[in-house]
């Protein structure tokens, strides 16, 4: 188990949408798909794009760049052509505050 870091608030990620914060050095996605809070990290694993700019989808965000997809759920790729899985981070919502459980 990891330690759990505040890293936004809940109005800092606009409803279906998303913003990036950094934590440790690692550049994070935070997403707000309909109400439910999601992290991954936000560089896809084809050509490095912001993924806190592509398009929410259900449970998947799409690159900005050249749509690949990534479940917002558990990271993994699910559309080319991106081919490699991004890491996916618990979240949390306390008080209106976002919480990642981070390993390390």
């Amino acid at each position: 188990m990891g330690r759990k870091v505040k890293v936004a608030d809940a109005s800092d990620v606009p409803a279906n949408g998303g913003t990036c914060v950094e934590v440790d050095g690692r550049r994070i996605a935070l997403f707000n798909a309909g109400g439910t809070y999601y992290a991954i990290d936000d560089t896809c694993t084809h050509e490095e794009a912001p993924l806190h700019q592509g398009t929410i989808d259900g449970e998947e965000v799409e690159c900005p760049w050249h749509m690949a997809t990534f479940n917002l759920k558990t990271g993994e790729c699910t559309g080319p052509p991106a081919d490699e899985d991004v890491n996916a981070y618990p979240v949390t919502v306390e008080n209106g505050e976002i919480h990642l459980e981070i390993e390390g």
